[in-house]
Parts: C-alpha cells; structure tokens; sequence
C-alpha cells in the first residue's frame, strides 16, 4: 500500500511482490549497505541491453548475488 513501510533485520527472509497488476515502485535502503553494488551494475547492464533472460538465467543472476526467487 502506498507509503508503507517494512523493516527487515539483518539476516531476516523476505520477499516483495505486486499483486495489484497495477504498475508499482519501490524503495530498498540497505543501511549498512551491504555490497550489492554488482547486483545492481549488471541489472542495470542487463537492461540497458535489452537482453531477455529465461528463468534460469535470472536464477544464475541471483544466485550469484545471494538473491533467490520466493
């Protein structure tokens, strides 16, 4: 709901999801930030290319940044 709010203690499991089918923006602050910046680099790479990934493909991205699919 718009301008809710969740925090998740270090080490916490948690997911995020849209089940609106409404368009959605979200902002994660990690403090202290942890070193995700590679994480968001090759997002970003990935985007900017226009590459389509298939789900293992994603799952490879994630798993190399310590994300999993929930």
């Amino acid at each position: 709901m718009k301008g809710d709010f969740l925090y998740v203690p270090q080490g916490g499991i948690h997911a995020f999801s849209n089940e609106s089918g409404a368009p959605a923006r979200m902002l994660i602050l990690f403090a202290p930030g942890p070193p995700r910046e590679k994480y968001f680099t090759e997002l970003a790479e990935i985007r900017s290319a226009g590459r389509k990934l298939t789900e293992e493909e994603w799952i490879e991205v994630w798993a190399r940044h310590d994300q999993y699919p929930a």
